[in-house]
């Protein structure tokens, strides 16, 4: 296990992280955390900040008492504001939101307000500062990611495939695209940190085909290297079979039933990575608890498909799967922009 504990360099990063948020003197920073945060990176958060010269202030909200029949790791959806309205108001009003709640803010039910006030939002990925340090904010990355967003949303359909079997069609119609490169400038922004994604949340009905999961593909609530290979009949969004015989395949089908409810099986988001100084293999080498698997979601080239929660299609749930697949073929509209796991083009 890693020691957490204030580094220079570690301040250092975070402070390049915020100075490309556009923190200025002066600036009503808040960082927001809960009773179960990470403390380095809240008090990191903190000093970087006061190195910018920026007047930031904490708000420390209670851990909730947990309302899920597993544990829920990972989802970018906290529920440790409460909804709360003077911790709302209080963001709202803020230039720049640091997150450093366990899950983030990403997909909480108060993220609107806070965004709709003009502030802007940072989750900072419960990771170790290693981590953070390692996947440091990327200037070039932005225009990268932007591009991929602007493909994607001229695109129609999304086609990917595998030598594993994957053979997956997503009608992209009527999705809600964006994507993240690290961190956010303007009012309204939302990025987290690593970042590097590019992301689509499909529409109802709109994703059909079958996913095959290699050996060497990841599951991030599990925070596991998949070791059989285990392969998921998609049917109009819905998971509907789980073929696989080891232990990889179990813990899916347990993990899945255990929500009782539907929405648990049906897709979230798909899309693709592009941050090369992301590492497939880092995972390897941390402690669970020193990892959140934000790099493994964003290294460059993966394939990506979740499930849980999409609002585009009218689905809330708290069961999530992040699932990053390598070595697919990545198609808009008959155009390869990711092959067999490599980014193509302008895209590289």
């Amino acid at each position: 296990m890693l020691i957490e504990r204030i580094e220079h360099k570690w301040i250092e990063a975070f402070a390049a992280t915020l100075r490309l948020c556009d923190v200025q003197p002066g600036d009503a920073v808040a960082i927001v955390a809960e009773s179960q945060s990470r403390p380095v990176n809240v008090e990191l958060a903190q000093l970087a900040l006061e190195r910018l010269g920026a007047r930031p202030y904490r708000i420390v909200m209670p851990s909730p008492a947990l309302s899920a029949p597993v544990p829920v790791r990972s989802t970018g959806a906290s529920d440790a504001l409460q909804g709360l309205a003077p911790v709302i108001a209080a963001l709202k009003t803020s230039t720049l939101v640091v997150d450093c709640t366990v899950e983030g803010l990403l997909h909480a039910a108060e993220l609107p307000a806070i965004l709709a006030g003009g502030a802007r939002v940072l989750m900072i990925s419960n990771e170790h500062p290693e981590i953070l340090e390692r996947c440091a904010a990327d200037p070039g990355l932005e225009a990268k990611v932007r591009q991929g967003i602007r493909r994607l949303r001229a695109a129609g359909r999304m086609h990917v495939s595998s030598a594993a079997g994957t053979a997956l069609d997503v009608a992209l119609g009527g999705a809600r695209v964006g994507g993240v490169w690290g961190w956010c400038a303007k009012p309204g922004q939302v990025a987290h940190w690593p970042g590097g994604l590019v992301l689509a949340f499909p529409a109802a009905g709109s994703v059909n085909g079958t996913l095959v999961l290699a050996p060497g593909d990841i599951n991030l609530t599990f925070k596991r290297y998949l070791r059989e290979r285990v392969v998921l009949t998609i049917r109009d969004d819905f998971v509907t079979d789980i073929d696989g015989h080891g232990l990889d395949a179990d813990l899916m089908r347990e993990y899945f039933a255990a929500w009782g409810e539907r929405d648990a099986y049906a897709v979230s988001h798909v899309g693709w990575g592009m941050n090369p100084r992301a590492r497939w293999e880092a995972l390897a080498c941390y402690d669970k608890r020193d990892c959140n698997g934000t790099e493994q979601r964003a290294f460059a080239g993966n394939f990506l498909y979740s499930t849980g929660a999409n609002e585009v299609a009218g689905r809330h749930t708290l069961g999530h799967f992040d699932l990053p697949l390598r070595h697919c073929t990545i198609a808009l509209d008959n155009e390869v922009i990711v092959r067999d796991g490599v980014l193509q083009g302008e895209l590289a």
